[in-house]
């Protein structure tokens, strides 16, 4: 979807040389134009405006003095400082430029039609008077030489074996003879000169020759091998011309064709066949084809046509068009308009083979004109909420305009169509923020036609609907309308004649007012023009503008771009300085374009793409090369750059290595974009993207997540940059659009934990608010299944500046249960039976799933009127809540709600066996009910609620219960179960005193005893323990014998003196055991020491 727009143009008029020019040729490496004449050969330098070398044919006799001679060929070899000259009469000059010596180095007595150097200018082949091809080598010895008319076909002849070809067929009342039809052959074309035309290939090993067949009248098409054996011959094609261009990349051979009622460009395949045409955009025999040419890079087809004579005496022009093919669509991109008498008539052109869009063109009156076309794609500005991101594509005649923010066409179909009475060069779209859908349209004939955007309910009669159009189709879309088109006022009518795009680069920068700029014939001086519309009181069709103001620059003006924001205007130079245009009336002025440092600017290479732009709070110029050189100011940046896009506040970039990157330039600067674009840093997910090998940028929809990238064929894809629609759900969510932010991540698949994540406390906040947008359950269900703790505004989308605030976490409740209750509550509050799924879904989806509570309201459902709106049944949400929760876990859930009934409904919506549950929930319902529920929390494993259930049983059960305690170790729980004063109290406590005891916890155990009364076994666990506080105030209190309680002391101070407590030995045997201190006393020495040092402290 790409134009083709004029870069610059270099003239230079009334070359000062005799005779009349015949043919050119280029000196790539010197820069340099030979042109002959039927007097010699001039070397004419376009940049300096001057003749270097002249050197004249007439007196050695190649060229005869009175005029009639002339030159059929001319070729600079590039390793000598000479040309080679071919001439009409048949004689092969060469010429040296240094000296200016010439040397005859061959001669054909019949005459020389046609000289054609293989493009590696090492085989050179001469098409003769006698009608013969003569191949030789650079050095001008002869090769070969053959009849240019073969009745062989060639070494590419087909081979078949007649199966299903006509002869083999049916005819039906034709009869046997329609199976050999008569061949009828036409003559060529009444404008054709019969002369030979030939063609190579681009890597000079094959060439073709178009020559009229003697016999039939008619042209054909030989293919020739470079060792000069015939290949292949066309097949009969009714009026081919005389046109012959080989596509430099080897497919296609193109010709044209006069067809009834049109004529074609057509192709021919390597063997003969046709392959393909496009029609010209003319009548029959309105015009005739002079030359085909390819450019260097095969992607432009320059066809050079003329009118022919009319009845009317009309003035006669020529035309030269140039043709691309994108997506097998051949587009009209250029049309430049010559008059064919006169000293603007075209002599010849040619492609540089350098340069693949440079086009040199030579005409009667000694005038030369170059001109370089580089692709840009016309967009609008992109830069306001109201721009539909509108893409204009030139065809012919016709502006193809597709609108990417409704719908994505695929080329060569469109939105709609805007048919221009002239073929158009150029079109330029309104950088009026509010206005940017507006587009005007300059022609072939320098007339601006100016379209506009408003709300007629008409269509405009010049307005086709393209793709969207139909019967019964309504368009939802504002089409535009033809206001007016005017004519420039733009210097004399002779300047229009000698270059047809005098006017360039045309900017749109008010409603009334344009830019545009010229380039001056004499000197490499440009002019900056200022266009308005002059005021009419009559509203009329035709407008007229007029140059109010001028300013000359110095250099000559390749680019020129507006930014509609800051309204600053860029101009560039060939030399690569940039330059700031102040447009303000009441005149134009010009000023360097500097830095923040303050110094002037200047690209390094001239940059065919340029845009301004804000970098951080700094006005920057980008600029993009056509090798890939990606400049920021006068920093070159990256070099593997294919196309780049500014839009809002992001820049976009396509490059070499198969990737599409975004940067945002809101708080981004010259470094960080130079280290993120030359890979010394690690780019993450967000700005980095892959996409399809030799995709290039169309337009990035404002406001909007689409970026519409064209691959190399010209089909069209359309991706989400991550970037872009992380920005775009940002803002979404910063107004509180969440329908919008929601309805894009579900469809672009962004993790719905953003929406909370983003900002928590707004989104508690307008938590009615997300409800009442969003307004579909579904939805609401699918929020809720994606919630998980994870914070994703630090994992899986960081934020390039932070600013979502935090709310304050309570560490007890989690974010998944904060979001839950926060939007049952609110759901409850709008409408509980509408949202009764999402209801029971916020309940299964918190941290602990609160499914008996689901389960419980389930059971409620079925007690509601169906006849109430939205109203949701108990099957329903039983059948739905089996799509989040495993049926068995529901099953046993509901088993513990002690509801058979809801027990039943969960099972008949399981893949269990009745034969495996019924039995079981009768046995159950035959129960007491607190022993029901006890087996029920027993086979759900929820011990705690169980012996709950079963103390309530009574007596006869306190043996299983005990049992049950004993084996589930539930002592404690038990204990909280009974008085303290009953029985069974005591009995548990007993229990679980010797539980203990096997344990080892005896003190616990003594404890447990004790409280029950059970004071033997707390004395023997205190004794055990060594306790002998507790051991002798249960000997207390059993009021023991003083022999006892002396034995039992003896007996703890052991224990004490085992466990290292003397101190705490002597007291007991001092004061329990009346025992004396004696040498013979069983103690140790240190014993005995303590206990004699307590008798000392204890004397008055």
């Amino acid at each position: 979807m790409r134009n083709l727009k004029l870069f610059r143009t270099l003239e230079f008029r009334d070359i000062q040389a005799p005779g009349k020019p015949h043919c050119f040729s280029l000196r790539t490496e010197r820069g340099t134009v030979l042109i002959g004449s039927e007097c010699g050969l001039i070397e004419v330098d376009p940049e300096k405006r001057e003749v270097k070398t002249e050197i004249t044919l007439v007196a050695e006799g190649f060229l005869p003095e009175d005029g009639s001679g002339c030159i059929v060929g001319i070729q600079g070899l590039l390793d000598q400082e000479s040309v080679c000259v071919a001439t009409a009469s048949g004689d092969i000059v060469l010429c040296n430029l240094s000296t200016q010596q010439l040397e005859c180095v061959g001669s054909v007595a019949s005459g020389i039609t046609v000289m054609s150097w293989s493009p590696d200018q090492e085989l050179v082949l001469l098409a003769t008077g006698q009608q013969t091809l003569i191949m030789m080598t650079r050095d001008f010895e002869v090769i070969t030489e053959q009849q240019i008319h073969q009745d062989d076909f060639g070494e590419g002849k087909f081979v078949t074996v007649g199966w299903g070809s006509k002869e083999t067929q049916f005819h039906g009342s034709e009869g046997r003879q329609a199976a050999f039809p008569v061949q009828m052959h036409e003559s060529a074309l009444p404008w054709d000169d019969h002369k030979p035309q030939i063609t190579w290939r681009g890597d000079g090993q094959f060439f073709a020759v178009s020559v009229v067949c003697p016999q039939t009248g008619a042209r054909k098409i030989r293919v020739w091998n470079r060792e000069f054996a015939l290949h292949s011959t066309s097949e009969p094609v009714p009026g081919l011309g005389p046109s012959l261009a080989w596509k430099p990349s080897g497919s296609l051979i193109a010709s044209t064709q006069d067809k009834p009622n049109q004529q074609d460009v057509v192709f021919f395949e390597k063997n003969g066949l046709l392959h393909g045409q496009f029609t010209l955009p003319f009548f029959k025999d309105e015009v005739k084809v002079n030359d085909l040419l390819w450019n260097s890079d095969s992607t432009v087809l320059a066809v050079w046509l003329e009118d022919l004579p009319k009845e009317d005496s009309s003035p006669l022009k020529s035309y030269v068009q140039l043709w691309t093919v994108g997506n097998y669509h051949w587009y009209l991109k250029q049309s430049l308009p010559f008059s064919t008498s006169g000293k603007n008539q075209i002599v010849s052109l040619l492609w540089d083979p350098v340069t693949p869009y440079r086009l040199h063109i030579v005409c009667q009156g000694w005038r030369y004109l170059c001109c370089d076309w580089h692709w840009t794609t016309d967009r609008s500005s992109v830069n306001s909420a109201s721009d539909l991101a509108n893409v204009a594509v030139i065809d012919g005649k016709r502006v193809l305009v597709t609108v990417f923010r409704q719908t994505v066409i695929p080329p060569p179909m469109c939105t709609y169509r805007l048919m221009i009475p002239h073929p158009v060069n150029q079109v330029v779209f309104s950088a009026h923020l509010e206005k940017s859908n507006d587009l005007a349209v300059l022609d072939a004939s320098n007339q601006i036609s100016v379209y506009k955007c408003g709300d007629k309910p008409d269509m405009d009669p010049t307005v086709k609907l393209g793709a969207v159009g139909g019967n019964g189709f309504k368009v939802p879309l504002r089409t535009p309308h033809l206001e007016k088109r005017y004519t420039i006022q733009f210097g004399n009518n002779e300047d229009k004649e000698v270059n047809p795009l005098q006017l360039s680069l045309l900017t749109w920068i008010e409603e009334d007012a344009f830019l545009a700029t010229s380039h001056s014939h004499s000197s490499l001086q440009s002019l900056i023009h200022r266009l308005t519309v002059v005021p009419s009181e009559i509203t009329e069709e035709q407008g007229q503008l007029n140059v109010s103001s001028s300013v000359t620059v110095d250099g000559v003006i390749i680019g020129l771009c507006y930014n509609s924001k800051t309204k600053s205007t860029v101009i560039q130079l060939a030399d690569g300085q940039v330059l700031k245009c102040l447009w303000e009336p009441p005149s134009l002025a010009v000023e360097p374009w500097k830095s923040s440092e303050g110094f002037p600017i200047r690209f390094a290479h001239p940059c065919t793409q340029m845009e301004v732009a804000m970098i951080g709070e700094q006005e920057c110029v980008l600029g993009l090369t056509d090798r890939c050189r990606f400049f920021i100011n006068d920093t070159e940046v990256a070099s593997n750059i294919t196309s780049f896009a500014v839009c809002d506040e992001f820049l976009l970039l396509t490059t070499h290595a198969h990737t599409c990157q975004c940067f945002s330039l809101k708080d981004a600067s010259l470094k960080t974009l130079q280290a993120g674009l030359s890979g010394s840093q690690e780019a993450n997910g967000e700005i980095l993207r892959k996409v399809e090998r030799g995709s290039r940028i169309v337009i990035v929809v404002p406001q909007d997540t689409k970026l519409i990238l064209q691959m190399p064929r010209g089909n069209l894809e359309v991706v989400h940059h991550r970037t872009l629609v992380l920005a775009q759900i940002r803002k979404w969510l910063d107004k509180l659009m969440f329908k919008e932010a929601f309805e894009c991540m579900r469809k672009l698949r962004i993790n719905l934990n953003l929406i909370y994540d983003h900002n928590p406390k707004v989104f508690l906040e307008n938590v009615e608010t997300f409800i009442k947008q969003i307004d579909s359950v579904n939805h609401i269900n699918l929020f809720f299944t994606e919630l998980k703790e994870e914070d994703v505004t630090k994992t899986m989308y960081p934020s390039p500046v932070y600013k979502s605030v935090q709310v304050s976490k309570d560490p007890d409740r989690k974010n998944i249960d904060r979001i839950c209750d926060a939007m049952r509550i609110a759901m409850e509050n709008i409408n509980p039976h509408k949202y009764c799924l999402s209801i029971l879904t916020s309940h299964v989806k918190k941290t602990t799933p609160e499914l008996e509570i689901v389960l419980q309201k389930v059971h409620q459902l079925q007690g509601n009127d169906p006849s109430v709106a939205d109203t949701v049944s108990a099957e329903e949400a039983l059948k739905y809540l089996l799509l989040l929760v495993d049926v068995n876990e529901l099953y046993n859930h509901s088993l513990g709600t002690y509801d058979f009934d809801l027990v039943l409904m969960v099972a008949e919506k399981s893949q269990k066996d009745p034969k495996e549950y019924l039995p079981f929930l009768n046995t159950l319902k035959k129960m007491e009910p607190n022993y029901q529920k006890f087996n029920i929390d027993k086979y759900l494993k929820r011990y705690e609620k169980a012996i709950g259930h079963l103390s309530k049983c009574g007596p006869e059960y306190f043996t299983e219960c005990l049992n049950f305690i004993r084996d589930k170790n539930l002592y404690k729980e038990a204990l909280k179960l009974y008085q303290p004063d009953s029985l069974q109290y005591r009995v548990i406590s007993v229990s679980y005193g010797e539980h203990l005891m096997r344990e080892h916890l005896y003190e616990s155990a003594g404890l447990v005893f004790s409280r029950c009364g059970a004071r033997e076994k707390a004395l023997s666990a205190f004794l055990a323990s060594g306790s002998w506080q507790q051991a002798l105030c249960v000997a207390a209190q059993l009021r023991l014998t003083k022999d006892k309680i002396a034995a039992l002391a003896r007996t703890l101070a052991g224990k004490l003196v085992e466990q290292r407590k003397h101190s705490e030995a002597a007291i007991v045997l001092e004061q329990y055991a009346q025992v004396s201190p004696s040498p013979d006393a069983p103690l140790q020495q240190e014993m005995t020491f303590l206990f004699l040092l307590m008798l000392k402290l204890k004397e008055p």
